[in-house]
């Protein structure tokens, strides 16, 4: 079968974390009165297009957006870069 019956208990916490294509990918849930209290999911996107960390790291795409070269094509280099970490930014970004 495609899916199985199951049980939504009353109360319950969950998390479930694993190495996506794109990186890192976690889910957490908390179920309430039989329902979703809350959900939150941390993508890969989240990581690679991070802001700077408290010490002044670039994320993975800044950093390796650093330095690119502007000219004619920048915004086709640029755009390669950025699909090499995630090619879901196209879609997402425009």
């Amino acid at each position: 079968p495609v899916a199985k019956a199951f049980h939504v208990p009353p109360e319950a916490e969950g998390q479930g974390l694993t190495d996506a294509p794109r990186g890192a990918l976690g889910h957490w849930v908390r179920i309430k009165d039989g329902k979703i209290a809350h959900y939150q999911v941390i993508s890969p996107t989240t990581w690679n297009a991070s802001p700077r960390d408290e010490k002044g790291k670039p994320g993975p795409i800044e950093e390796a957006l650093e330095g690119t070269k502007v000219g004619d094509n920048a915004l086709l280099v640029a755009g390669r870069i950025v699909r090499s970490f995630d090619p879901c930014m196209a879609c997402a970004v425009q």
